[in-house]
């Protein structure tokens, strides 16, 4: 069996891999930016959709304002890059979010974080593989009834590549995220030119009718239209996500880490906000439509679509406007939109594991094992894998829906990580006394200030006005995280204080003698080895015990015994229940009773088989037996083992084979019976050769 499963797991995660070679190969700019930058490239192929969705709630001519609120989400990305370019030449090392937060806002601050972290890595793979697959159908009209299907495939596949996966992300991941950014450039440029000679096409939705909803048929006037505003600009937010996988990855870069890290950044901040920004506005130009329901709230000469009309993403639609006369270009636009998509998600299997293997080593995840031969990425791909499709499934792969998740814990971190850098510049501030160094420090003071007020913002709108529309999930997934890695943080504490020595403390009392308890049903090879290995011990007392269920087998048992002549008494429990370890349990309890300061071992004859459907055919008894047993104090339980199919040593004993253990022999190679031991042969007086113990079930 283990030999069956040792394969399916070297199928599943490869072969194990040494530790030298789990290193990360330092990154230029170059490739740094599309590896390292694909969840930001990567959130301009949905956050047009949702600054239209939520504008379209008051109609179509709410949606005029779009390009405005593009230029404020496009101004909050550019703040919060800056803010953390400073967190990037602070931390040269790596400051991650966690980090930053855990050293200066404190052990729970950072713990937040963490759980937000973890709630994000989880979405970001829910809400770019749902997003690639509306790509996907865009492309494929075909496919559309099948969303939730295909989503959940890619990352199936996406789950077992990265199990499989040796080494980070290299050229060759570069090249999918720079034609996306090639594609969408183009198409900007197209549709400019477009634009401003009259030729730019209409949007296959620019011909149906928004509907505004209940209460908005005013449009944006008045606070309420204010407020919608700033709750499309809050979600248009969602461009944001990821900015912080580049300062946590300063050491993946090449040399000057930091400062390669704060060009990239740079560079990456400016491509997006602009990719954001030329979209949007083209969406508005070509007269793209998109509403939360499109079945009622977009109509065709009056009449609504129905469930049959299929709403595709805003870049497919500008795509399918700008390219109207040469389709391999949009083909081009969408596919590549979707692969940049899930590059998004693969960041998060590679992210994962960094901050998880963190917290395993501050001891608020279950500890690593020592051995980790396999690959390191493993367990963390299933968790990312089961979270996923759970999400995916839930919210039948609707981004919409997700991304309202997805913002709560992005902003959770910029906020408590930009609190955490104004921590850190006061107390730099505090020691220095440089004028040059002062006057650097407070202007990254005041930028990190400008990124808490503009995230803090966000975070807000995002929890007043979507709490109600699936934000409480995310805050709940982010609260019982918080709440678990306490618990094991707690217990890990509690434990290491129970097991600590005391210098002050006199040495463990020893035990005043060893009584050894060998569990037998039957007399034969195993039995007889397990007795064998028991006045090895040389124990101060031993016995034999088995427990009659009225079967026959214990008198048989006893019939075997006498005539065997060994040197251990029998002890037979009664049993009128035909339970076995009841009795047994019992039984051990009153000799810890009768003597607390006495050690019990019990010796327990095992089977280990060879074949895997041989488990289900072998120990039933012996594995309840030791599990009770294990938890009696003063209780040690000794596995005998006996391996079927493999032949042993034999010796002599009044005429038995018996199975004798490893180098127990005489000078001249002639087998032999181990003599009983002093205190086992006094043992063997004290007792009666048969003791029966009337038992009741325990």
């Amino acid at each position: 069996m283990r030999d069956f499963a040792d394969r399916v797991k070297r199928l599943l995660v490869g072969r194990s891999v040494p530790s030298r070679a789990a290193g990360r190969t330092p990154l230029p700019k170059r490739i740094a930016l599309p590896v390292l930058g694909a969840d930001v490239l990567s959130s301009v192929a949905y956050a047009p959709d949702e600054i239209l969705l939520t504008l379209a709630v008051a109609g179509l001519a709410a949606t005029a304002v779009s390009p405005w609120v593009a230029l404020a989400v496009a101004g909050v990305l550019l703040l919060v890059v800056a803010s953390y370019r400073q967190t990037i030449h602070a931390y040269p090392s790596g400051g991650g979010d966690y980090e930053v937060v855990s050293k200066n806002l404190g052990q729970r601050a950072g713990l937040m974080v963490a759980s937000a972290l973890i709630s994000d890595f989880v979405l970001t793979v829910a809400v770019s593989i749902s997003s690639a697959a509306g790509y996907l159908v865009a492309a494929v009209p075909a496919l559309a009834t099948h969303r939730v299907e295909i989503a959940v495939g890619i990352v199936t596949v996406l789950t077992l590549m990265n199990l499989r996966a040796s080494r980070g992300p290299g050229r060759g991941a570069a090249l999918p995220a720079y034609l996306y950014m090639g594609a969408i450039g183009v198409m900007a440029v197209v549709g400019a030119f477009q634009e401003l000679t009259g030729t730019l096409g209409r949007a296959p939705s620019a011909a149906y009718e928004v509907v505004a909803q209940s209460g908005w048929d005013q449009g944006l006037t008045g606070l309420a239209g204010a407020f919608l505003v700033l709750r499309a600009w809050s979600c248009g937010c969602a461009a944001l996500t990821g900015v912080e996988a580049i300062p946590g990855g300063v050491p993946s870069f090449q040399r000057p880490k930091a400062s390669n890290a704060a060009t990239t950044l740079l560079l990456l901040g400016v491509i997006a906000a602009v990719m954001l920004i030329g979209v949007v506005h083209l969406a508005g130009a070509v007269g793209v439509h998109m509403v939360d329901n499109p079945a009622t709230d977009l109509l065709d000469a009056g009449a609504p679509l129905g469930e049959d009309y299929h709403q595709y993403p805003v870049i497919g639609q500008v795509a399918a406007a700008v390219f109207v006369g040469f389709p391999p270009m949009f083909y081009l636009v969408t596919l590549t939109t979707g692969l940049i998509l899930v590059m998004a998600a693969r960041s998060a299997f590679k992210g994962l594991p960094v901050l998880t293997g963190t917290l395993s080593g501050k001891e608020f995840l279950p500890r690593r094992p020592s051995k980790r031969g396999d690959q390191p990425d493993a367990r963390g791909a299933m968790v990312l894998w089961v979270g996923a499709i759970a999400f995916i499934v839930g919210f039948q792969a609707n981004t919409n829906r997700l991304i309202q998740l997805y913002i709560v814990g992005v902003f959770i971190c910029f906020t408590l990580s930009q609190m955490g850098m104004l921590r850190h510049w006061n107390r730099q501030l505090s020691t220095a006394t440089d004028p040059v160094g002062r006057r650097r420090m407070r202007r990254s003071r005041l930028i990190n200030g400008m990124g808490v007020v503009g995230t803090g913002a966000v975070l807000v709108i995002v929890l007043l006005t979507e709490f109600t529309r699936g934000v409480w999930i995310a805050v709940a997934v982010i609260a019982l995280l918080y709440l678990v890695m306490t618990g094991i943080h707690s217990h890990y504490r509690r434990f290491g204080d129970q097991v600590a020595i005391d210098d002050s403390s006199d040495a463990l009392p020893a035990p005043a003698h060893v009584h050894a308890i060998v569990l037998v049903s039957r007399l034969h090879r195993p039995a007889l080895r397990a007795l064998t290995y028991a006045l090895s011990t040389q124990p101060r007392s031993i016995e034999a015990v088995t427990v009659d269920t009225g079967d026959g087998v214990a008198q048989g048992l006893l019939d075997d015994w006498e005539h065997a002549e060994l040197p251990v008494p029998l002890t037979i429990l009664d049993s009128p229940y035909r339970d076995v370890t009841g009795p047994i349990v019992s039984y051990v309890r009153s000799l810890r009773r009768e003597s607390p300061r006495d050690l019990v071992v019990v010796f327990l004859p095992e089977y280990l088989v060879r074949h895997w459907w041989q488990r289900a055919l072998h120990n039933r008894t012996a594995l309840p037996l030791k599990a009770a047993l294990l938890l009696t104090p003063g209780v040690v339980v000794a596995s005998v083992p006996w391996r079927l199919g493999l032949p042993g040593q034999t010796y002599i004993h009044q005429g038995l084979r018996i199975t004798a253990p490893r180098g127990i022999t005489d000078t001249d190679g002639a087998n032999r019976t181990p003599p009983p031991t002093a205190q086992a042969a006094q043992a063997t007086s004290d007792h009666p050769h048969l003791r029966t113990t009337p038992q009741e079930n325990a």
